[in-house]
């Protein structure tokens, strides 16, 4: 073992092999193999309990391939090292830009820059080094692109893990690279999230060796299934007897022949003889090796941990270094008997700290308050605490106290319970970690509550001094946990509010979200300005968490206080927020009433940048009730006020709103030219969901002109640029508009190969309206492969979904398929009147909605069936009701300057029901008059940005 891992005395026995692990070896070997071999990336995943050798297992694999071939460059991280929420990714990014502690912070960027413009050469290096910073500590200028997404927390998360990507792939192009991520069941929400997504998108020659407790899969059920075939999941095993004794042998060989009192040197050699016939070492006594075999139960570190227990009891006693400087241990057999050996880990822990002077459990204990990471700056003030100045203050006492502290951690790391880290958070000072949580847990639990409110109020203090402090979720929240634990309820909130505004600003949401929900609890009524400012931002994160009701309350309290402060801006934004609240869940009405008010406020503050962002908002609300005209009168005035402004990323969003408007009111030559306009904009500020959403708007353009080539080709690049952000939502979203041209271009069987892959997403991440979405379009591709069965047990969980999500329009176009699908015999002739029900209920449904053009296409869909169906054929009232529809539908495209001709040969509409094709049985069908179905009226096409 290296000596930050074991460590007894001023002499660390000799390393033991590693034993027991050739299985695993060699499956560490293939997939770096597959790496080196394939250019691409694999992942091994390394899971067993504390001291089962997962650390020591990738250690001796990298070294063993380094000697072999030193072209692998290796970079590790630990959850357990580092604070913050990208913890595991600060060390390994550090080391791999060489990064020292207390590097010139300017001579580091400098540095950083140099080598990320080597690696991307020209490639917006400013973005990459923006982004790059966060993890590593480094501020670093704007950019146009960090600029466009400073407001936009969600977009910048998908923008910063994608720079991280590119980056990775960009470096490992230059040679293979493993990055070793070790203690994962610790590691921050967000970063696991991150690492989902590198382990799920990242290509490349990369090694990526993950390693954690078993409750990694506990927190994170699917880990396992990541990456798929290209993952590895190894499970380590505590180790059999036979193996568990030849490392116990290996860590005891210094051990020299016994040889008592009255025993000579030729006692000694033929013991050594005895034992070497044997099989063991000479001078490990076979009684110790039992003895540690049976308290570690095959797990190696436990048997580290024994050797040391045996050094503190006196069973092993140092002598002086070999000849070549090799460690040789008297062993006091004798003790072995009356020692205070363990039974258990529990016992181990107390055996351990009793071995403990009184100076060295005291800076332990001090060192546990702090936390799992200190500082010796922290341990130097609590010290000092209630000790009074001296007359002089000279440099000569103060340069004593720190080599006394530095002198016992020193110990204290030799001894196996610290470990010093290569680098520290805090300048000035160095940094440790407990090598066993236990020991420190047990230190904590067993401290008075005196001494720890001591503790906790000098450590809060010292924090407090600290300039990194400020710009650290981590540190700010250990600040509030030590304010709070002496009861300093309001600047524990305030320092927790201040670590929700960083977590924030670095887009990671749930930990914000956690963090203001705790802060405003302690904070009161304390602070009202500043608590109006956290419940905006806390409505915010809770907002893009879903967690809509708790976005609604926050929004209501921040409007409550505005108000009695009669702040007309705060209320204006608070008003806005609850608006688009509304707008978004479909509660059209409501939310026509706050944005209203909300542009009456932002008026009277004069908030232009309120004005225009307000004014938007009821553009699109007007959009969403289909009234395109109203709608394109205020999305123009949003458009002329951003236009003013010079905000490109919102000048880039009015012209995609405004594009959706035009698009739906029938200007299709003028919604080409806007949402062209508007990409051009987002690819050159780099928005990178914005170009997603442009494209896939284009791509709907050409989807209703009927040039399914085009819109395929639009589509696929706006899923690239999703897969390279990895935002699963809008993958999903994409496929079924994928699905939905080839079916449309009559090729159902791709369609359907698409839109299985769209439904499994959409089901995975519980998007039910996708999912319906997807559904129902696997309905239409198979109607036309002919496949009826399928076709209306897609339909009919379609309508379900819609009806449950209560999304009106979008069950609209549901019952339209589903009346196709019935008209086509999909339960039956017995059934076949129904699609009447089902066509009727989807024309009122867009006659109440206003949507025209969904309303157009439904008539045609009605009307073809009338004339088709031999149940009307004799029916003129019928047949007089389908011409009079295709009047009605000519007269609407007409109106939009849209041709009927591009509807008239949708292969999806029935021409007569194959009735051969429902031999395997009718089924039933959904009832038209089903009363679940919504009255409530939501958007139609979800194509908003």
């Amino acid at each position: 073992m290296s000596r930050e891992d074991s460590a007894i005395g001023a002499a660390p026995p000799a390393r033991a092999p590693l034993i027991g692990r050739e299985a695993e070896l060699s499956a560490l070997a293939r997939a770096l193999d597959a790496v080196e071999r394939d250019r691409a990336a694999r992942t091994v995943t390394l899971v067993g309990p504390p001291g089962i050798g997962k650390s020591r297992l990738a250690r001796e694999f990298l070294e063993q391939r380094r000697r072999a071939s030193g072209a692998l460059r290796v970079y590790s991280g630990s959850a357990r090292d580092v604070a913050g929420p990208y913890g595991i990714f600060t060390r390994l990014l550090r080391a791999r830009f060489g990064l020292q502690d207390g590097t010139d912070k300017d001579v580091a960027r400098a540095e950083v820059r140099a080598q990320v413009a080597h690696v991307m050469g020209d490639r917006k290096v400013g973005d990459v080094i923006y982004f790059l910073g966060q993890f590593i500590g480094l501020a670093f200028g704007d950019s146009p692109l960090t600029r466009a997404v400073q407001d936009d927390p969600a977009q910048a998360d998908l923008i910063r893990r994608a720079v991280l990507k590119a980056f990775l792939e960009a470096d490992a192009a230059q040679g293979p690279m493993c990055l070793v991520f070790e203690d994962l069941h610790a590691a921050h929400d967000d970063a696991l999230a991150l690492l989902r997504y590198l382990v799920e998108y990242l290509s490349g020659p990369i090694l990526l060796v993950c390693a954690g407790r078993p409750e990694l899969l506990t927190r994170q059920e699917d880990w396992s299934k990541l990456g798929e075939r290209r993952h590895t999941l190894i499970d380590l095993t505590p180790l059999p007897d036979a193996q568990a004794a030849e490392i116990a042998r290996a860590l005891l060989a210094p051990c020299v022949p016994r040889g008592g009192e009255g025993e000579g040197r030729a006692a000694d050699e033929g013991r050594a003889q005895d034992e070497g016939r044997a099989g063991a070492e000479p001078g490990v006594p076979p009684e110790l090796v039992e003895a540690a075999c049976a308290f570690a139960g095959g797990n190696p570190a436990l048997l580290e941990q024994m050797v040391r227990i045996c050094h503190d009891q006196g069973v092993l006693e140092e002598l002086a270094p070999g000849a070549a400087g090799e460690p040789r241990w008297r062993v006091h057999l004798g003790k072995l008997s009356t020692a205070r050996l363990p039974m258990t880990v529990e016992d181990a822990v107390d055996v351990r700290l009793a071995a403990l002077d009184h100076e060295g459990r005291q800076l332990l204990e001090q060192a546990a308050t702090v936390g799992p990471v200190f500082w010796s700056g922290a341990l130097f003030v609590l010290g000092r605490a209630g000790s009074q100045a001296p007359e002089l203050w000279g440099e000569e006492q103060s340069d004593l106290d720190l080599d006394r502290i530095n002198a016992a951690l020193r110990s204290l790391c030799d001894r196996g319970y610290l470990r010093k880290q290569s680098e520290s958070s805090f300048a000035g000072s160095d940094e440790y970690v407990f090598v066993h949580d236990k020991e420190r847990e047990v230190l904590e639990r067993r401290m008075s509550a005196a001494t720890q409110r001591r503790y906790h109020h000098a450590i809060a203090e010292w924090l407090e001094q600290q300039v990194a402090v400020r710009a650290s979720e981590e540190f700010l929240a250990q600040l509030a946990a030590h304010r709070e634990r002496i009861g300093d309820a309001v600047r524990a909130g305030l320092s927790l509010l201040d670590a929700g505004d960083v977590a924030r600003g670095r887009y990671s949401n749930a930990k914000a979200a956690e963090h203001y929900a705790r802060g405003l609890s302690l904070l009161g009524d304390a602070h009202v300005a500043r608590r109006i400012d956290a419940l905006h931002d806390y409505g915010d994160v809770l907002q893009l968490a879903g967690r809509i009701d708790d976005a609604l309350a926050a929004f209501r309290e921040m409007l409550t206080l505005a108000y009695r402060l009669d702040n007309r801006r705060k209320g204006g934004a608070a008003h806005n927020r609850i608006g688009r609240l509304y707008r978004d869940s479909g509660s059209l009405d409501e939310a026509g009433k706050h944005l209203t008010t909300a542009l009456r406020l932002f008026e009277g503050a004069r908030d232009e940048r309120g004005i225009a962002s307000t004014i938007d908002d009821i553009g699109k609300l007007h959009w969403l009730r289909g009234e395109y005209q109203e709608a394109l009168k205020w999305l123009r005035d949003a458009l002329a006020r951003r236009e003013r402004m010079g905000d490109r990323r919102s000048i880039a969003l009015s012209l995609n709103n405004l594009g959706l408007a035009l698009q739906d009111s029938g200007e299709f030559k003028q919604a080409l030219n806007i949402f062209e306009r508007s990409l051009a904009i987002r690819r050159e500020i780099s928005d990178l969901l914005g170009v997603m959403m442009s494209l896939k708007s284009l791509g709907t353009i050409a989807q209703d002109q009927r040039d399914h080539r085009r819109a395929l080709e639009l589509f696929q690049e706006a899923l690239d640029v999703a897969r390279q952000v990895g935002d699963r939502n809008r993958i999903a979203l994409i496929l079924t508009n994928i699905g939905e041209t080839h079916y449309r271009s009559g090729d159902p069987d791709e369609a359907v190969r698409v839109l299985q892959q769209a439904e499994e997403l959409c089901d995975e991440l519980g998007d039910r309206l996708g999912l319906a979405e997807a559904r129902r379009g696997l309905g239409k591709a198979y109607l036309l492969r002919g496949d009826l069965e399928k076709a209306r047990d897609s339909i009919s969980r379609a309508v379900d979904l819609f009806a449950s999500v209560r999304s009106k329009v979008h069950l609209g176009v549901a019952l339209r398929t589903l009346g196709e699908i019935t008209a086509a015999g999909g339960w039956g002739s017995a059934h076949t009147k129904s699609a009447r029900a089902y066509f009727a209920r989807s024309v009122s449904i867009f006659e109440e909605t206003g949507n025209e053009l969904e309303l157009a296409r439904t008539f045609q869909a009605y009307a073809r069936f009338l004339t088709t169906d031999r149940s009307f054929v004799a029916n003129m009232a019928a047949r007089r009701e389908a011409v009079t529809m295709n009047e009605r539908a000519e007269a609407i495209f007409a109106r939009l300057k849209i041709s009927s001709a591009r509807f008239e040969d949708d292969p999806t509409l029935p021409t007569g029901p194959p009735r051969s094709a429902f031999a395997s049985g009718p089924g039933r069908a959904p009832s038209p008059d089903d009363p679940t179905l919504p009255t409530l009226t939501l958007p139609g096409r979800a194509r908003a940005d």
